[in-house]
């Protein structure tokens, strides 16, 4: 087995925010059977239609989780980030049903599905803390088809930065909702069912109207307040208190 990636203990310590952990489910996530894989950026990790044989942990780095339509156009469905499962239906599902590829150069762990389904169904406490890991995704997609089918251009915009700035923050990428954007304008667009085009037009807006600065792809949120209002932000959707109301 590969020598312990110290990323693995940032795993552990957020699936313990979703549950708690004996020391025994501990030593066994930190040990969990995988290999090491490096992926450039725009690399692939798994395409629609696949029967993947791995859940895919996310090392380091970006990734992004999309589907195409009839027509050839990119719905981005979902953004991840060091010390995230990408992929944890596979598990249990045989036939991925949608595609994820990095946003950056990355590393992630390959675990065998066997063997998370295996530490799922005879470790009750790992299988509760993924479990819930997979329901907090299902929470943030839901929002998302909120976001793209229910708010304004302005707003949907502005929702994403507030969520990425909590996000980050939380996987101690970020501090004082100052960070650096993961994605390009055209992923962004995919992201919130705009052109790019429009979403320029609407960072210019926010960084006209004090909300925001941008120097390159570092971001500043000027004025939290006002941005969460613009974007119809609340953060509960997120489940950051999860491992309180486990308790």
């Amino acid at each position: 087995m590969p020598d312990l990636h110290p990323t693995f203990d940032g795993m552990v310590r957020r699936l313990e925010r979703r549950s708690p952990l004996g020391e025994d489910d501990r030593r066994a996530l930190k040990h969990v059977q995988h290999s090491l894989r490096r992926v450039p950026a725009g690399g692939h990790i798994i395409r629609d239609g696949d029967r993947p044989e791995y859940c895919s942990l996310l090392l380091s780095g970006f990734a992004y989780r999309y589907k195409i339509t009839g027509e050839g156009a990119r719905q981005i469905i979902s953004i991840h980030m060091a010390g995230e499962f990408l992929d944890l239906q596979n598990g249990f599902l045989q036939l991925a049903d949608h595609s994820v590829q990095t946003l950056t150069e990355a590393e992630i762990a390959l675990i065998p599905s066997q063997v998370i389904e295996e530490l799922a169904l005879t470790r009750p406490a790992i299988g509760r803390t993924l479990w819930i890991d997979t329901l907090i995704d299902a929470s943030i997609f839901r929002e998302w088809v909120v976001n793209v089918g229910r708010r304004d251009s302005r707003a949907r915009v502005a929702h994403i930065l507030c969520e990425f700035s909590l996000r980050l923050e939380a996987a101690g990428l970020a501090k004082g909702h100052t960070y650096e954007l993961p994605m390009t304008q055209e992923q962004l667009a995919d992201a919130v069912g705009l052109t790019s085009v429009h979403v320029n037009r609407v960072l210019k807006q926010l960084g006209e109207q004090g909300l925001i600065s941008r120097d390159k792809r570092r971001l500043v949120i000027e004025d939290w307040a006002r941005l969460r209002d613009v974007g119809d932000f609340n953060e509960r959707y997120l489940h950051h208190d999860a491992t309180a109301m486990a308790a």
